[in-house]
This record gives C-alpha cells, structure tokens and sequence, in this order.
C-alpha cells in the first residue's frame, strides 16, 4: 500500500473543472450567424465607448477620450467595412448610435476636432449635430 497521493489533474487535461470545452464553444460559435457577431462586436464597441467618454452612472470615473477615440474609430471602421453584409435592420441604430458618440465625444472635448477629423469621421464623413 502506498502512501502517494495520487496527481490532480492538469489544467489542459480533459477531466479538469476549469479546462474549458473547446469542442462545445467550437460548435457554439459555427451556430452564431455572421450578423449577430458583428452587431455583438459593435454593440460591445459602443458600450466601451460610452464608458470612455463619461456617459455612464459613475460619470467622469472612468473617463478616457484617447481610449473613447480608438474605440469609436474602431466602431466606425466595423460598420463601414460590415455595411453590405449586414441588412439595414441591423445596421440603422448601429449608425445612429455612432453618431451619438461621435457628437458626444466633440461635446466632452476641451479642444474639438475639425469637421471631419474627429474619431470615425473618415468613414462616416464629417458629423454635425
């Protein structure tokens, strides 16, 4: 009789709790249609933006405009480069919500981009309010 302890599993090793199930999540993601990624990815990139320019309840604690600015540019670009894959339905309030946040981020700046210069503005073209 031996008194070892028998070796936990390893973390890469099938029967460990915490090894994530990369056969399932494979198969959950060839499920999601291509249109819902891409509106979850905007829709994510939209609520980070908003954080970043101070639009939510903690208001200015999280507050970052250079982090807004790539975060919006990074939006703009996904839509742009999505807008013929993606139906009007989806892309409608995706776009208006981009230019919620291109304004937003023109108002919260202490020294405003030029028309056409701000953050997403080479793909939408300039942004008025």
């Amino acid at each position: 009789m031996s008194d070892a302890i028998p070796a936990a599993p390893s973390a890469d090793s099938p029967e460990s709790p915490d090894s994530p199930d990369y056969d399932a999540l494979t198969r959950d993601i060839a499920e999601v249609p291509a249109v819902e990624v891409i509106v979850t990815v905007a829709v994510n990139l939209m609520s980070a933006a908003a954080v970043k320019l101070g639009l939510t309840e903690e208001g200015d604690a999280h507050k970052d405009l250079d982090e807004a600015r790539k975060l919006i540019h990074a939006l703009a670009g996904l839509l742009d480069g999505s807008a013929t894959e993606i139906s009007s339905f989806h892309a409608a309030p995706l776009r208006d919500g981009l230019k919620s946040l291109q304004l937003a981020f023109r108002e919260a700046s202490i020294v405003p981009d030029e028309p056409g210069q701000g953050p997403g503005e080479k793909y939408t073209g300039a942004v008025y309010g």
